[in-house]
């Protein structure tokens, strides 16, 4: 019997881990799959091993690992597949198919350039658009990001568009911002590459809180529960159904 796991990150904020949870559970029921779980990496309940174990007592015997991240990073090379590899020695009588990350999507762009849009901000001319990722020490996280900034810079009326991140890659989004601010950008946008809610995106608001006075600085919503990217992960679900076990 087939079961699915999808793993999300995790967050010690009660509000992402919850909006995470109705996200996936809005994916599950596009799946027609009965035994459909729910685990984490991190920082909340059920860890990845809770979650394999509550699919094989109800009968799983072949699983798909979902991961519910946005890029290739560390967490897709190395600490999922950690886990999965403890669990496989412990019951190799399972076998199970590894997932791919969304990846770089015309349609995860398409949502960031609705999140503008959102904002009901007319674009002056000058403007800056500021598009802020997680960040990885994983080369592939950098190449993702560019390419999705070029995407807004392709799709947008920003004539100045500049990427950086919220961690382990250059620049960080404090160094970006406060040059944008130095520019004198009438306005600076921020489109924040994030998921869910969470410890980012508060601090991200925080940052841009602290410098308004100073320019206009506008931030958008994360990605969330679009459905363009409802649909790309339960792409991801079915790619995994006809794929050769691991």
């Amino acid at each position: 019997m087939i079961g699915v796991l999808y793993v999300s990150h995790g967050s010690r904020i009660k509000e992402a881990t919850e909006e995470a949870i109705t996200f996936i559970d809005s994916v599950k029921k596009k799946i027609d799959i009965p035994l459909q779980e729910i685990c984490f990496l991190e920082l909340a309940q059920p860890d990845i091993q809770q979650g394999v174990k509550k699919l094989i007592d109800n009968g799983a015997t072949e699983i798909s690992v979902i991961p519910v991240l946005l890029l290739s990073a560390g967490h897709y090379f190395k600490d999922i597949p950690n886990e999965i590899d403890e669990i496989k020695k412990k019951h190799p009588e399972v076998t199970f198919t590894y997932g791919k990350p969304l990846g770089v999507q015309p349609r995860l762009s398409a949502i960031l350039n609705e999140r503008i849009q959102e904002t009901n901000i007319s674009i002056k001319k000058d403007a800056k658009l500021l598009v802020v990722g997680r960040g990885s020490y994983n080369p592939q996280t950098k190449i993702d990001i560019t390419a999705i900034g070029k995407a807004l810079y392709e799709t947008t009326e920003f004539e100045n568009v500049e990427v950086c991140y919220l961690a382990a890659c250059e620049p960080s989004f404090e160094d970006a911002l406060q040059v944008a601010l130095q520019a004198e950008h009438s306005q600076i946008f921020i489109a924040p590459y994030l998921w869910f809610t969470g410890v980012l995106e508060r601090h991200i608001e925080k940052t841009a809180k602290e410098h308004n006075m100073n320019s206009d600085i506008i931030v958008c919503k994360h990605l969330g529960h679009h459905p363009f990217i409802q649909e790309a992960l339960k792409d991801r679900v079915l790619e995994t159904l006809t794929t050769e076990k691991v």
